[in-house]
């Protein structure tokens, strides 16, 4: 039984292939069908392909800046505040920026629809390396030859020229904004650059800045700091690990009588230790233990027969590294503790003071050989564990020989001595640096091993190359202190969508441990493009002075002046008097320091502007809702939050600047993979929307398509694009429009036709009315909680099951063919007209051109569809006896399609002699049916609905008859051919019958129905319509 779903669709019009072209035809050829000009048949002049040029760009301005502008002025809805993520002002817009844009666009013009006041300021990110990048790049120059004014106006420059491409690129997806500079922001801005600056300035008068020497995530390539949200970690890397030992010094006395006893009958004990890092060894500052853990003392069978101290629960584990070996004993982590050792490098450098053994809790038997190489300077869980034990402080006492480009300095000379020192000075600590420390390890006879270690490491998010843990004076904020407030504000926050119950756990979840996993949030960076970090360094001792007090004074002179002065002016304007020294110029005793703010801070804190405007007054939160990928879970929907905190009333707890959260995924090609240039998979978004150079390959789809796409895809997981699911995108746009189409031909341009009430229409029009009120109800739903495929899936399924399928189909005879007066043409009309309106509201937000298009084709005064409020249906249009009727009158249409087609499919030989095969039914109109009611079937629902829709069946089943009868009417002839089926009937032991015939009577001229008293006269109905 072929499903409803995919009936074999009809055309236009039954009785001539094209609407346009009959009349023209009928003119050259009347004696084809004299009753052509009498038919109403559709009339548009909406076309049915789509050209972007003339269905999308007239409607551009329209249903873009001008619709903002307007609603901004106009709309008295409660207010809606969209605060936009700003996107990297840098290179054009990929597939994510599309997606992203799109559907804050849709949720904007929903909101728009329903007469709210909507806030959208678009924004954009503008500091930061990739822009100080591209802005060397195109002077021909490199940082450090190139003075940092020159690359500052560089930079500048190049973040304007690239914004105002981006901008331009927005605009041809369809996004409701006023892009003018006075409704955009931008972080480069001065006004923008002192909000940030004051949001700062409370975070030191609350303590929660502070500078500190120690270990930082730190990018070689972009010779900067890094926050942890600033890394991507990638679990395909390969480090080149290496097994050293450290001798013990026998020298230093040892209190463990297992260990004295061994230290003096063999010449040398040895521990062994494994680091994925030999480039740190230079810094070594101890070997760590844990108390808890035994440790085997272990000789080699093999040739070097060495004594070796390991971690017991690791000896199996290292078998491939030691080989056969003997346990000659065993002691505690306890006991080794404060055991000195010799540095590994001593052989090299002859003053090199011995080392000690540490306790500490990071060491763990899961891993490596039980003892930890700790360099303080190169890892956090060193640092604290020495910080713990007194042995470092914040000052500089931490070994460490790596300068701001990742290379081996010349200091590394007092640990390798001066004649090895040249092998490591300048070399890349990620590169040959490492491999020339390994070098010096065989040379000192430390290298046990060399073994390729693929693991998860961190890599620079913007640079995409890994990073490493350096010490470096770095400005921090202390989040242990607001991380409870701000964690307590995020219960106020709403995650989205609410039908994906998992995802909604996922993103707050995921949100919630990053800010509890923080402890401090390294904000300063070392560019020179960038906010700065108004501190005061003392030259002779580098002391920082960052206080309410200098703040104070530096920012009202930056408020006079502008940001750029910090950076260009005389050192003296900037100090305070309590500073000043007399007898001495301010320039001999301070500087102004270099470091600039972390971006996260910048973007973090664009917040302020929507307070600034005072959209706080009245709302718990500055904005409504924002929306950005799932990375911004450590990015900017952390650094809003933490800086709104952070910068809150000393007897606040803060708010979340944001009421709710979306997070959508990442966009990938069409095989699930990844976009990158080096597989050569990227898919611009305005290729889709303009074209590619071959217009054949990469049509230009219009923005409309990749919008639909947009919100058909379920965009809270990663999600793909590519031809295939283009063309099939396009093609559901092609059928909703399509619809229109035809709707908007069969309403016609007169719309002073009297329309039909609810309760004198038939059950397919009350039928149609309750889905359509269904439709909308879903969609209001839908949009009100951003679950955009559930709208589309229910527009798609109207559009093409409900009207296309069905009712556009059975309804065409009586919009053709019955006077226009007609009630029953009426009614349908009616119908049609209330569902064009309806569709159009809900498809606006999603395809605001073709709603525009559509709204245009119906009003010609060049007003927007937005202008006038979504006004939904009554609830009166539910109805779902209707429905139940329906879907039992569609059961039995199917059985009746059933032997139509068998009808069809069936060839017998001609009755007048000749002998030519010929199919029996080329038409369903040929036919008639019979419905055989079994006796008491009358008291059954399905036999009462029958008879009383004994009228309409004809129209349901697209047959000339209908014929509700039982076995004794049926009479003694016999029809020429005859198909039969059964059909259960709910609540009864009996079937009723369903039999398919020839029609009676003669196939009517003009309607072409099998109802006319003779050939070539018109049936009942279309003689009186022809005379009116």
């Amino acid at each position: 039984m072929r499903p409803i779903g995919v009936l074999r669709k009809q055309p236009w019009n039954r009785r001539v292939q094209s609407f346009y072209s009959t009349a023209t035809k009928a003119k050259t050829g009347a004696d084809k069908n004299i009753y052509t000009k009498t038919l109403l048949l559709p009339k548009t002049t909406f076309p049915l392909w789509a050209d972007p040029s003339k269905s999308e760009v007239p409607f551009q301005e329209r249903t873009g800046e001008r619709l903002y502008r307007w609603q901004w002025k106009n709309a008295t809805g409660p207010l809606w505040v969209f605060h936009d993520g700003p996107p990297y002002a840098n290179g054009n817009l990929h597939m994510g920026h599309a997606l992203n844009k799109i559907l804050k666009d849709i949720i904007n013009r929903f909101h728009v629809s329903m007469g709210r006041k909507v806030n959208y300021i678009p924004g954009w990110d503008c500091h930061g390396l990739p822009i100080e990048n591209k802005a060397l790049q195109e002077l021909g120059q490199d940082s450090s030859s190139t003075p940092a004014n020159v690359i500052r106006e560089a930079a500048h420059a190049t973040a304007r020229r690239e914004i105002a491409s981006q901008k331009e690129q927005f605009r041809h997806f369809g996004i409701m904004a006023d892009w003018s500079d006075e409704t955009t922001y931008r972080t480069l801005e001065p006004d923008y650059e002192l909000r940030q600056l004051r949001i700062f300035q409370k975070m030191v008068e609350k303590g929660l800045v502070y500078r500190h020497y120690r270990p930082v995530h730190y990018s070689p390539s972009s010779r900067s700091a890094l926050a942890e949200a600033e890394l991507v970690y990638k679990d395909n890397h390969v480090s080149h690990s290496v097994y050293v030992t450290f001798e013990l010094d026998i020298k230093v006395p040892i209190k463990n009588l297992v260990l004295q006893e061994l230290v003096a009958t063999t010449p040398s004990v040895r521990l062994l230790v494994w680091t994925t890092t030999p480039w740190t060894l230079t810094a070594n500052m101890g070997i760590a233990v844990n108390n808890e853990m035994t440790y085997s003392i272990i000789r080699r069978t093999g040739e070097d027969g060495r004594v070796l101290i390991v971690a017991q629960e690791r000896l199996a584990h290292l078998a491939d590294v030691l080989g056969t070996v003997e346990i000659i004993g065993e002691v505690q982590g306890s006991d080794l503790i404060d055991v000195a050792y010799t540095p590994i490098f001593a052989q090299l450098e002859s003053s090199a003071s011995p080392l000690k053994i540490i306790q500490a809790s990071h060491v763990t038997s899961d891993s490596g050989t039980g003892l930890v190489h700790c360099a303080p300077a190169h890892g956090a869980e060193d640092y604290h564990a020495f910080l713990a034990l007194g042995l470092v402080s914040t000052s500089k006492n931490m070994i460490c020989h790596v300068d701001g480009e990742g290379k081996f300095t010349s200091d590394v000379a007092d640990i390798v001595g001066e004649e090895s020192a040249p092998s490591l000075v300048g070399q890349e600590v990620l590169g040959d640096g490492s491999r020339a420390v390994v070098e010096l390890l065989k040379k000192v006879d430390a290298l046990v091993k060399v073994q390729r270690f693929k693991h998860r490491y961190p890599y620079d998010w913007k640079t995409d190359k890994p990073i490493i843990v350096t010490a470096t004076s770095q400005w921090f904020a202390d989040l242990n202190s607001i991380k409870d407030n701000a964690l307590s504000a995020l219960e106020d926050v709403s995650f989205f969508p609410l039908q994906f119950i998992y995802s909604i756990f996922a993103a707050r979840n995921r949100l919630e441990s990053f800010i509890r996993s923080r402890s401090e949030w390294c904000i300063s960076r070392q560019r020179v493009w960038g906010v700065p970090i108004p501190a005061l360094h003392r030259m002779d001792s580098d002391q920082a002075v960052l206080d309410t007090a200098s703040l104070d004074h530096i920012l009202s002179v930056i408020e006079k002046k502008g940001v750029a002065h910090w950076w260009n002016g005389p050192v003296d304007d900037f100090i305070p008097p309590a500073l000043r020294e007399e007898g001495r110029a301010p320039s001999e005793i301070w500087r102004k320091g270099t470091d600039t703010m972390d971006v996260w801070f910048d973007s973090g804190t664009s917040w302020s502007m929507l307070s600034e405007a005072g959209f706080g007054e009245g709302r718990k939160h500055l904005a409504d809702l924002c929306i950005e990928g799932s990375d911004q879970h450590r990015g900017w929907f952390q650094s809003q939050l933490l800086t709104a905190i952070g910068s809150a009333a000393p007897d606040a707890s803060g708010v979340s600047p944001y009421g709710a959260l979306i997070t959508h995924g990442m966009v990938l090609d069409q095989s699930g993979k990844k976009m990158s240039k080096s597989l050569g998979n990227i898919i611009s978004p305005l290729t889709i929307v303009l074209g590619g150079k071959n217009k054949k390959t990469e049509p230009a789809y219009g923005a409309d398509v990749l919008r639909l796409w947009a919100a058909t895809v379920e965009y809270w997981r990663d999600m793909s694009i590519g031809p295939t699911v283009l063309a099939q995108v396009a093609e559901s746009l092609r059928k909703i429009r399509n619809s229109a189409r035809f709707m908007l031909g069969s309403i016609g341009d007169d719309t002073s036709f009297e329309r039909m009430p609810r309760e004198e229409m038939g059950l397919a029009e009350r039928y149609v009315m309750h889905e359509l009120y269904t439709l909308e109800q879903t969609a209001l739903e839908g949009y009100s909680s951003y679950n955009f495929p559930k709208v589309i899936n229910s527009l798609t399924n109207f559009a093409n099951i409900t009207l296309s399928s069905l009712y556009l189909d059975l309804t065409k005879d009586c919009l053709y063919a019955n006077a226009k007066s007609s009630a029953e043409r009426r009614s349908v009309v009616t119908v049609l007209e209330q569902a064009l309106t309806t569709m159009t509201s809900v498809l606006a937000p999603v395809l605001p051109h073709l709603a525009e298009e559509i709204h245009s084709t119906r009003n010609s005064d060049g007003s927007s569809i937005f202008i006038v409020p979504w006004k939904p249906l009554d609830s009166t249009w539910k109805d779902e006896q209707a429905a139940k009727d329906m879907a039992e009158l569609l059961r039995v249409r199917a059985v009746v399609r059933l032997l139509l087609e068998r009808a069809r499919g069936n060839k017998s030989a001609a009755i007048d002699g000749t002998g030519t095969s010929h199919k029996v039914l080329k038409s369903s109109l040929e036919a008639e049916v019979d419905i055989i009611l079994p006796n008491g079937a009358d008291g059954t629902s399905l036999g009462a609905l029958l008879q009383r829709e004994e009228s309409f069946l004809k129209t349901l089943f697209i047959v000339s008859d209908v014929v509700i009868t039982d076995e004794g009417s049926l009479g003694t002839s016999s029809p020429e051919w005859l198909y039969t089926e059964t059909l259960e009937i709910p609540g009864s032991d009996e079937d009723l019958a369903i039999r398919v015939r020839p029609a009676v009577l003669h196939k009517c001229p003009r309607c072409w129905t099998y109802t006319a008293p003779a050939d070539d006269k018109l049936c009942s109905r279309c003689t009186e319509t022809v005379e009116l």
